[in-house]
C-alpha cells in the first residue's frame, strides 16, 4: 500500500500511472484508497465534480484481464460492480468508477446486519442465477488440495515450525480427501470467491461489489460461507443460520441448485466453511513471511472458533479437532 511518503520520484509506478492519467486528466493527485491481500493497490482522485479509481496491479504478480472479464460478466447480469473507463491490460492500470468509500465490515452492527445482509443476499442469488459461468476456471480436486495444503505448509510449517508425525499427516490427508469429495458432490454455480464484507460497498444500488477477478465454477455453498462465516467479522450462530435460511429461499426460487433440504444445505456450508478457513489461515500466514503483511494473522483466532464448532460434529473431521487440540493451539499460546 502507498504511505504518505510515495511520491512519483521514489515509486516508477507512481510515476507511470499519473503519466497514463495525464493526457485524459491532466496533472491529477492520487490518494491512496486501499490495498488488499495481493499485490494490487488503489488510488482514489476527484475531477470535474466525480471521484474516480485506478488500480495498480504490476504484470508480472497479477494479471487484469480477469478482472475486466469477470466485471463484464457481473454487469451483464445486474450487479453493481466498477465500470471500466480505461485499460492497460500489458501496464496493468485500469481506470474505474468509483463506487464509494464505504465498505460493509466498516459500518456493520447489530442494528444494521439484516438489512445490508438482505441486499448482499438478493446480490448473491443474482449473482449466482443469472451471472454467465462459461469457460471459467473448475474449482476442482486439484485446486481444493492445493489451497489446503497452504495451511500445511505455510501455517502449520513455516508459521507454527510444526512437522507432522506420519500419523497425523496420514489423518490430515484423510480429512483433506473428505473435504474435496463433500465439496465436489455439490452443485456448481458461479462462485466470486472472497464475497465477503470486507469486498462489498455500501452503494446506490447496493451492494457494490469487488474483488471478483478470481471466480471460478465451483461448489454452491462456497460463497454464502463467505458472506457469513467471514475472516473479519463473527455473528452468533442463530443469526447466521437465519440468513442462511433466506438465502436458501431465495436462491431455491431463483433456480440457483440447492438442497432440498436447509438441513443438508446446512452440513456442505460447515464442511465446505472448514476448507475455506484452513486456506485462508494458510493465506494469511503466507502473506505475513512472504509479503511482510502481519496484520491478517491477528484474525486467526476467529478460524479456530469456527474450525471446532464444526470439526467435533463429524466423524470424518474428527481427527483436525484432535490436531487442534494437541498441536495447533498448544503452539499458538
Amino acid at each position: 500500500m502507498a504511505t504518505p511518503q510515495s511520491t512519483a520520484a521514489t515509486d516508477p509506478r507512481l510515476a507511470a500511472l499519473h503519466d497514463w492519467l495525464a493526457p485524459r486528466f491532466g496533472i491529477v493527485t492520487l490518494e491512496p484508497a486501499s490495498s488488499d491481500a495481493s499485490f494490487r493497490r488503489y488510488f482514489r482522485f476527484h475531477q470535474g465534480g466525480r471521484s474516480y479509481v485506478v488500480m495498480d496491479a504490476p504484470p508480472e504478480h497479477e494479471d487484469c484481464r480477469p478482472f475486466v472479464d469477470i466485471a463484464a460478466r457481473l454487469q451483464r447480469a445486474g450487479l453493481h460492480v466498477p465500470g471500466i473507463l480505461a485499460a492497460d491490460l500489458e501496464r496493468g492500470f485500469l481506470l474505474l468508477g468509483d463506487l464509494g468509500t464505504t465498505v460493509y465490515l466498516a459500518v456493520l452492527n447489530e442494528a444494521n446486519a439484516d438489512a445490508l445482509f438482505a441486499d448482499a443476499i438478493a446480490a448473491l442469488v443474482t449473482m449466482q442465477a443469472d451471472a454467465d459461468a462459461s469457460g471459467l476456471p473448475a474449482y476442482d480436486r486439484a485446486l481444493l488440495l492445493r489451497e489446503l495444503n497452504l495451511f500445511v505448509d505455510w501455517y502449520l510449517g513455516r508459521h507454527l515450525q510444526i512437522e507432522l508425525d506420519a500419523a497425523e499427516a496420514a489423518d490430515l490427508a484423510a480429512v483433506f480427501e473428505a473435504l474435496i469429495t463433500r465439496a465436489q458432490a455439490q452443485a456448481q454455480v458461479f462462485v466470486h470467491r472472497d464475497y465477503m464484507p470486507r469486498n462489498l460497498m455500501v452503494s446506490q444500488p447496493n451492494p457494490g461489489v469487488l474483488d471478483f477477478q478470481d471466480a471460478v465454477v465451483g461448489p454452491v455453498s462456497y460463497d454464502p460461507v463467505c458472506l457469513f462465516r467471514d475472516a473479519f467479522i463473527s455473528w452468533p450462530a442463530a443469526r447466521v443460520s437465519d440468513w442462511l435460511h433466506e438465502y436458501w429461499q431465495q436462491g431455491r426460487a431463483r433456480g440457483v441448485p440447492l438442497p432440498p433440504r436447509f438441513a443438508d444445505f446446512q452440513v456442505d456450508v460447515d464442511w465446505m466453511g472448514v476448507q475455506r478457513h484452513l486456506k485462508v489461515l494458510g493465506i494469511f500466514a503466507r502473506i505475513r513471511h512472504r509479503d511482510g503483511k502481519p496484520q491478517y494473522l491477528e484474525d486467526a483466532p476467529r478460524f479456530f472458533e469456527y474450525i471446532l464448532q464444526v470439526a467435533p460434529r463429524y466423524p470424518e473431521l474428527a481427527p483436525l479437532a484432535a490436531l487442534f487440540a494437541k498441536r495447533i493451539l498448544p503452539a499458538v499460546h
